[in-house]
Order: structure tokens, then C-alpha cells, then sequence
């Protein structure tokens, strides 16, 4: 179903209503320095998982984000810039992610959960030179049987084609691949990182391109397959240079448990997302659980309010305890919950917790 453009916004390409939509093909082109030429196009990735695909899609419909959410989104979508998304654990920073990539139809997010030991080659690619070996001494054995290929013949071959499936892009190399429509991908607290990755993305998001070493080793010759982050899929490399014609939506979350280098953010939309206020909650716990679990919740939902005024509690933790209080096995006769059971479900936040 095609939602209706929002009225007064035409300019919008992403609503915020939860309903897929075909407007990211009436999105301009972009600015002259953040234009992109490369290719051959690829085709749109599906999900392969459908069990997955679903859980993500009820997030993606029930996320409802502010009026100021969806113009900062809008305007990175315009300026095909990285959008840096800032709030407290549990706001709804990687929902934001899979609400654009469903309402826009781009098909699957891309994941890249960041760690204090993520790197730049993650995001790009890994090579199992371990595993190529191994293939090509196996290779070695059987050329030194009766009838088998001569050796220098397999090593050949190796090279020239059999090198791909020993390389797999990661999620970012996989959102820098040449696609008609952008690929969304979800750099997931960036700020848990070693010092140095948000410089080294710099020259990614400003090139929109990254080189393969392992490829552009080789002699000049056809494409390259390689694996790709979505599932088994293969993509074409062709003289190991990867570059994006549409530069990907690339959400990045932070917890703000550290500050960014100047020249990181002037490269990004930064948006600070606010905890839900009472109407976007009960909006949320009715998109989630139903009216009748809404109309059932008013007192938990009064009394996690007034506890966030003091401390750092997530929405999750109130859709558990709505669920739990609404759920025969676990609501007590009143319908409610345990003030105990309630106390340990509403427990505040550790800092770096989600």
C-alpha cells in the first residue's frame, strides 16, 4: 500500500507514517560534490531471512518518530550525508534505520555493531588467506595424481577467478556497492570505537569508494565475484575498486559516551533524539500491544514516566511490563503486576546499557 505525501511537506521523501512508499525515486539529484558514478548497476537485494525480515518490520511500523526526526532525516537524504543519530539507550536510535529502509523500500538494513576492537577493514571486507590456501594445496595434492591438472595451470586459474570466494564484503562494503537505490546501513554505537575508526571513515564517505587490494593485484582481466554481507549473494568487482552511484543511507547511533573529531561531524546531519513524551508513547504501546492493552496500561505508563524524570529507563522496559500486566499468566487478578516484578522490569539503566 502507497501512503499519501504528507500535506505541506512535498518535499518530504521520508514521512515518518510507517507505510511503504516509492518517493525515494522522485529524490533530486544530489549536490554536484556528492555525486557518484559507479557501476555496472546491481540489482536490489531482498531479505533472505523472512523470519528476521518480519520481527525488523514490526519495529520499523511502530516506530513513530518527531516532526524534527523526519526533517534532519530528509535533509540527509537530500544531501546524501550520514546522519548521526545521539539520544539515551532505548530511544529508538537503530529503529530510525529500519523505519527508512521500510518505508522507502530499500530492502534489508545493513548491520555493523561496533566494538573497542571494530576496524575500517570489518566494515570493508574480510580475506581468509588461511582458507585460500588451504584450497590451493589441496588443489596441489590432486594436480600430483595420474591425469590430474598440472599444477601451475590450477594456480592460474586460481587467481584469476576462484580469488572471490574467499573474499566477503562487510556491511559497509556491501552499502558502497553500485545500486540505482541506496542500501541503508546501520553503524551501531560508533562511539564505543577505538579512537582512530571515525577518521578513518572520513575518506570513505567522502569518496564513496574503497579498493580491494587482493583484486587490483591481479592482471587487468573480467570481474571479480565476491561475497557479499546479504546472505550468499555475490557481487561484481572489477579491478578491485568497490564505488557507490548512490551514496548509502548510513544512520550511526551514539550513546554520547564520547566526543567525535571536528572534521568527523561536519561530514554528518547530527540529530539528538528525545525520549517519547506521554502521546507517543501511548501511540507506541498501541501500535505494539493493541487499544485494548493501551487502555488497560494508563497507570504504568504514569508511573514510568515519573520515574524517567529520575533516572534512565528505556521504552522496551515498558512495553515488557505492559505486556506482562496485560497477560493472564502474569497480570495478577487487578490486571496489573507485582509491585516487585514491576520494580525489577522498570529497573534504571547503567550508562552504556541499551
Amino acid at each position: 500500500m502507497t501512503a499519501e505525501p504528507t500535506q505541506g511537506a512535498p518535499w518530504r521523501i521520508y514521512r515518518g507514517t510507517g507505510e511503504p512508499h516509492d518517493d525515494i525515486r522522485r529524490l533530486p539529484p544530489p549536490p554536484p560534490w556528492r555525486s557518484f558514478q559507479g557501476g555496472p548497476l546491481i540489482e536490489p537485494v531482498e531479505d533472505d531471512d523472512a523470519e528476521a525480515a518480519a520481527r525488523l518490520d514490526v519495529i520499523a511500523r511502530s516506530y513513530r518518530p518527531e516532526e524534527a526526526t523526519i526533517e534532519l532525516v530528509n535533509a540527509a537524504l537530500y544531501l546524501r550525508r550520514p546522519l548521526l543519530v545521539t539520544g539515551k539507550p532505548g530511544v529508538g536510535k537503530s529503529s530510525l534505520a529500519h523505519s527508512m529502509a521500510r518505508e522507502l523500500g530499500l530492502g534489508p538494513v545493513l548491520h555493523w555493531p561496533i566494538t573497542s576492537r571494530s576496524t575500517l577493514a570489518d566494515g570493508l571486507y574480510q580475506y581468509d588467506a588461511i582458507g585460500r590456501l588451504q584450497h590451493a594445496n589441496l588443489r596441489k595434492i590432486l594436480s600430483d595424481r595420474p591425469g590430474g591438472q598440472p599444477a601451475a595451470e590450477a594456480a592460474q586459474d586460481d587467481d584469476a577467478a576462484d580469488i572471490g570466494r574467499y573474499i566477503r564484503l562487510g556491511p559497509l562494503g556491501t552499502a558502497l556497492l553500485p545500486g540505482a537505490l541506496p542500501r541503508v546501513l546501520l553503524i551501531d554505537e560508533l562511539d564505543k570505537s577505538d579512537i582512530d575508526l571515525p577518521n578513518d571513515l572520513l575518506n570513505i564517505f567522502e569518496n564513496g569508494e574503497f579498493e580491494i587490494t587482493e583484486l587490483s593485484r591481479l592482471p587487468v582481466g573480467p570481474a571479480t565475484k565476491v561475497l557479499t554481507a546479504s546472505g550468499e549473494r555475490r557481487a561484481e568487482v572489477r579491478r578491485g575498486k568497490v564505488r557507490c552511484a548512490a551514496f548509502p543511507v548510513v544512520v550511526i547511533t551514539s550513546n554520547g559516551e564520547r566526543e567525535f573529531p571536528g572534521a568527523f561531524l561536519r561530514r554528518c546531519i547530527r540529530l539528538d533524539v528525545q525520549p517519547p513524551d506521554e502521546r507517543r508513547l501511548a501511540e507506541i504501546v498501541e501500535l505494539q500491544l493493541g487499544p485494548e492493552a493501551l487502555a488497560a496500561s494508563g497507570a504504568i505508563i504514569g508511573r514510568f514516566l515519573e520515574r524517567r524524570l529520575k533516572h534512565n529507563v528505556a521504552t522496551d522496559q515498558l512495553l515488557n511490563a505492559i505486556y506482562l500486566a496485560t497477560s493472564r499468566q502474569a497480570g495478577d487478578q487487578g490486571g496489573g503486576l507485582n509491585p516487585g516484578l514491576e520494580e525489577a522490569l522498570l529497573r534504571p539503566l547503567g550508562g552504556a546499557e541499551r
